[in-house]
């Protein structure tokens, strides 16, 4: 196992080396340029404004809930990026009736880079939009959960609207999935996976699914460079290594593997968005920062964020998806 990780780091340090050397003149051909476009400072003015008060702590179905979808939809808008649905239309529409507890009519939102090469083989990038509202008198706002991981995906689209612009268009596609409905169950990416896979799942590479990644938790206070990883070898031992590869060749996080454990009494491998993928044999990378003490609390507010580490753990996703969507051979299904 650590043999086939040398390799594939040796493979991924040369595939760098490699894009460099072709551009001679310029250095727009390779992949840390675009991850660089990723910024603490784009991050922190999209997240202020997504964990805002004005958007009421984003609860599924609510007005707030709607602000936040076409914040999510102008952003795309302005940068170019289309939808995979049709033209102008980013909302995946999931009625009420598809609910449980009375939860009004919700949408995920979509957004999309075709692949130059293998359009037909999908990575997708997944973040849940929703938060739980308010509680009393008090607004949750949600900026690690998971404002972090929204604005995360949506810097991690304008990289790769960069690299497409530049000629660098990513090998396979890219779906940017937000979906709704997690915080009550799961129910946006259900419909996604099990409802109406907009792609089929059959072309689906991986889903690499982001939720809380911008804080540090009480166990990593003296050692705030990391990240915990789950599920990355719970399907394919290949995503495995590619992600460690990866990490190594350009960010050199601590990847904890604690929540990974089939023992882990948290269960966070079944308690985000990615188990839907999973659950459809679609191998996946849960990435997380640990629970803190302002989880699903008012206090979870954007002043809270360390949007350097925000920026050095979207740069690592950046990576670990151009290398998904760029290799020769989509990645083995143990």
């Amino acid at each position: 196992m650590k043999k086939t990780a040398l390799l594939l780091l040796s493979f991924i340090m040369m595939s760098c080396s490699t894009s460099q050397n072709k551009s001679t003149t310029s250095s727009q051909g390779t992949p840390k340029v675009f991850a660089n476009s990723i910024t603490a400072t784009e991050l922190k003015e999209n997240l202020y404004m997504y964990a805002s008060d004005e958007f009421e702590g984003r609860k599924t179905g609510e007005p707030g809930q709607k602000k936040a979808v076409e914040f999510i939809k102008k952003y795309y808008i302005d940068n170019g990026i289309p939808s995979p649905i049709s033209e102008g239309d980013y909302f995946q529409e999931i009625p009420a009736s598809f609910f449980n507890g009375g939860i009004k009519d919700s949408e995920n939102v979509l957004a999309f880079i075709k692949g130059s090469e293998k359009p037909d083989e999908i990575i997708v990038i997944s973040a849940h939009l929703d938060h739980i509202g308010i509680s009393g008198n008090d607004i949750n706002n949600g900026a690690d959960d998971d404002g972090s991981g929204t604005v995360a995906i949506l810097e991690i689209a304008e990289a790769f609207k960069q690299a497409a612009d530049n000629g660098q268009s990513p090998k396979r596609s890219i779906l940017f999935l937000h979906v709704t409905g997690e915080e009550i169950g799961l129910y946006g990416s259900l419909y996604y996976t099990d409802v109406d896979p907009v792609f089929p799942l059959e072309n689906t590479v991986a889903n690499l699914n982001i939720d809380m990644i911008g804080r540090v938790d009480p166990k990593h206070e003296d050692s705030r460079n990391y990240v915990y990883l789950i599920g990355s070898d719970k399907l394919s031992q290949e995503l495995h290594d590619v992600s460690e590869a990866v990490n190594k060749a350009f960010i050199n996080l601590e990847f904890d593997y604690t929540y990974n454990d089939d023992n882990d009494p948290n269960r966070f491998y079944y308690r985000s968005d990615h188990y839907n993928f999973a659950k459809n044999n679609i191998p996946v990378i849960f990435y997380f920062n640990g629970t803190h003490a302002d989880y699903h609390r008012p206090t979870d507010t954007p002043d809270k964020i360390e949007y350097d580490l925000l920026e050095t753990r979207t740069r690592l996703i950046f990576h670990t998806a151009w290398e998904l969507a760029n290799r020769e051979e989509r990645i083995k299904l143990d």
